[in-house]
C-alpha cells in the first residue's frame, strides 16, 4: 500500500520517514503517501514538533523517480506537479515546527521537500543540490521560490542554473542548512532540536512560525500588524500565564497547548 512508502512514528515529537530506499525517490505514490501522513499529523493534537527523515544513510531523498518522466511528457502538471506541490505546501504550512534530518544526499525534489521544513540538519557527508537542468528540466515543486527566499537570489541562481551539488559545509555557509553534524547523527541531532522546540510554549511557537512565514511576502508594516495580532492571541493563552509563572518560580514550564 502507498502508506508503507511513508511511515509515521507518532509522539510529542513525530517522525515522518520516507521509506523508499535506497534513494527514497519521490514518485507519485510517495507523494500520495506523504499526504496521508500529513492528514494523520494534522488531526493529532499531541504533536509538538515534526522530524522529516529518510530510510538508510545513502540519501535523505535523491529527488524524483526519473523513470516516470517519459509518461509525464506534455502532462507534468496534472500527472505530477499539482499533486506534489499540494503535498509540499501542506507540509510547509503545518503550524508545528518541522526539522529535516538530512542523512545522505538531498537532491532535486528531495531538497525541495527539505526546504519546506523550518530547520535543516545535515550530515557532514551529505550533498545538496537542484540538478534538474542536467536532465533538461527545472525545479517544479517550490525550488525556484523557496530557495531564493532562504539563501538569496544570487546563490539560488548559482545552484539552480548550474545544477551543481554542494557539500554540507558549503550549504551551512550559504544558510541552506542550520547544523552540520558527523555522519550518522543527523536524525539524533534533529530529535534533540525537536525536543527543545516541543518544550517551548506551543501557542507561541505556532503563532511565531505563522508570522515568520509571511515575513518576505509583503510590506514591513503588514508583517508588523500580523505580528501584533499574533502576539495578542498568544497573550490570551493559558500557556503564556504558565510560562510567566514558571519563570518567576524558577521551574520548568508545563505547557498545555491552550
Amino acid at each position: 500500500m502507498s502508506k508503507d512508502l511513508v511511515t509515521v512514528e507518532s509522539g510529542v515529537v513525530t517522525t515522518i520517514r520516507l521509506n523508499n530506499p535506497p534513494l527514497n525517490l519521490v514518485s507519485l505514490e510517495v507523494t500520495k503517501a506523504l499526504g496521508e501522513a500529513l492528514t494523520r499529523i494534522e488531526s493529532d493534537d499531541e504533536v509538538r514538533a515534526v522530524i522529516l527523515a529518510g530510510t538508510g544513510d545513502r540519501a535523505f531523498c535523491a529527488g524524483s523517480d526519473v523513470k516516470e518522466f517519459p509518461s509525464l511528457y506534455g502532462r507534468v502538471a496534472e500527472g505530477k506537479l499539482t499533486t506534489e506541490n499540494a503535498a509540499y505546501n501542506r507540509f510547509a504550512e503545518l503550524p508545528l515546527p518541522t526539522i529535516a534530518a538530512i542523512e545522505g544526499d538531498a537532491l532535486g525534489g528531495g531538497l525541495e521537500l527539505a526546504l519546506c521544513c523550518d530547520l535543516r540538519v545535515a550530515s557532514s557527508t551529505a550533498l545538496l543540490g537542484l540538478p534538474e537542468v542536467r536532465l533538461g528540466v527545472m525545479p517544479g515543486s517550490g525550488g525556484t521560490q523557496r530557495l531564493p527566499r532562504l539563501i538569496g537570489l544570487a546563490r539560488a541562481k548559482e545552484l539552480i542554473l548550474l545544477g551543481e551539488f554542494i557539500d554540507a559545509e558549503t550549504a551551512l555557509r550559504f544558510g541552506l542548512v542550520n547544523r552540520v553534524v558527523p555522519r550518522g547523527r543527523a536524525e539524533l541531532v534533529a530529535r534533540e532540536l525537536a525536543e527543545t522546540l516541543a518544550s517551548r510554549g506551543p501557542v507561541a511557537v505556532r503563532e511565531a512560525k505563522g508570522v515568520l512565514n509571511t515575513t518576505l511576502d509583503g510590506l514591513l508594516e503588514t508583517g508588523q500588524i500580523q505580528e501584533l495580532e499574533a502576539s495578542k492571541r498568544v497573550f490570551t493563552s493559558e500557556d503564556m500565564l504558565e510560562g510567566a509563572a514558571a519563570f518567576v518560580e524558577k521551574r520548568s514550564a508545563k505547557f498545555r497547548n491552550r
